[in-house]
């Protein structure tokens, strides 16, 4: 297998995407990890998968970078989760710096991979990203559409009672409480929901959306989702991979379009071999327009207390 895909942070969500990615055969995995044994033990144990699930991946547990060199697509997953009495600068500071040293260490490395940003707060740590790798825009991207889009399909078929294949759905904006669901551009076989749902229910579920991550904190306690957000980085990873040219909902670096300039913020975008090829622009109503802008703002607040902190 040629291809190879490095992974950095063997914690849930990183050793799921590792998972995802050797047992759909898209390339070879390095999985990262700074804990001494963790990635090692978990890539032998999916190593050891492998006759079972039928696939010829490889995959590599490691604590140093060396491995990583010369990968396609590196998916940062490392830093920490917010703890009790610790403030938005001090999660934003300490993963600022955990994602830094990591862009650094796999972009030196790997200068023509693409970078698929996972790490909280995701818009915030993809500037980060773009700042310390260097890159063109088009190879630092963030996962969070995707997610975002998936469960907001998920909750519109389980309210019609369909199947979650015919179902489309649209979210833009920053991957947190400001995203912005798009009914309007959401679809069953084509049919737009509010042809299928009263304002009340869509509502509801734009709102259960916005709110999914910390739903599954909520139900977890201890942690948070990991299986769709890895499955998300899987279908992004092929997208690039395959270069499907497919449009998928990503984080991505705006310079205009959408009235944002200078901002990573989630819009529709065309991935493929060169990573993001296209954004795609729709029209929105006045409405969708200020939802966007609201969202913008609440990224652009977090990029202002990064170069406060003098992390930008």
């Amino acid at each position: 297998m040629n291809k190879k895909v490095t992974v950095v942070g063997a914690g849930h969500v990183g050793a799921t995407v590792a998972q995802r990615v050797a047992e759909k055969e898209l390339a070879d995995v390095v999985l990262i990890d700074i804990v001494e044994g963790l990635p090692q033990g978990k890539g032998l144990d999916l190593q050891e998968a492998a006759p079972i699930e039928y696939h010829n991946a490889s995959i590599l547990g490691s604590n140093d970078y060396a491995p990583s060199k010369d990968s396609d697509i590196v998916v940062v997953t490392a830093g920490i989760p917010r703890k009790p009495g610790m403030s938005r600068d001090d999660l934003l500071e300490t993963n600022a710096k955990i994602v830094g040293t990591v862009v650094a260490e796999t972009a030196s490395l790997s200068p023509n991979a693409v970078l698929i940003i996972v790490s909280n707060p995701l818009d915030a740590m993809c500037h980060v990203a773009l700042k310390t790798s260097g890159f063109s825009r088009n190879k630092v991207i963030g996962m969070a559409g995707v997610l975002d889009a998936a469960r907001f399909s998920t909750f519109i078929a389980l309210e019609l009672s369909v199947s979650v294949e015919n179902v489309s759905a649209f979210v833009l904006g920053g991957h947190g409480d400001s995203m912005v669901p798009l009914p309007r551009y959401s679809t069953v076989a084509g049919i737009p929901i509010t042809e299928l749902m009263k304002k009340d229910r869509i509502d509801a579920l734009v709102e259960r959306t916005r709110t999914g991550g910390a739903e599954i904190v909520s139900l977890l306690k201890t942690g948070s989702a990991y299986y769709a957000p890895a499955s998300a980085v899987s279908e992004m990873t092929a997208a690039i991979l395959k270069d499907k040219k497919k449009i998928l909902p990503c984080s991505v670096y705006l310079q205009g379009e959408y009235g944002a300039k200078d901002l990573f913020l989630g819009v529709p975008v065309k991935l493929g071999t060169g990573g993001m090829e296209e954004i795609m622009e729709i029209q929105l109503d006045p409405d969708e327009q200020a939802a966007l802008d609201k969202s913008a703002e609440a990224v652009k607040g977090l990029v202002g207390d990064l170069k406060r902190l003098g992390l930008m």
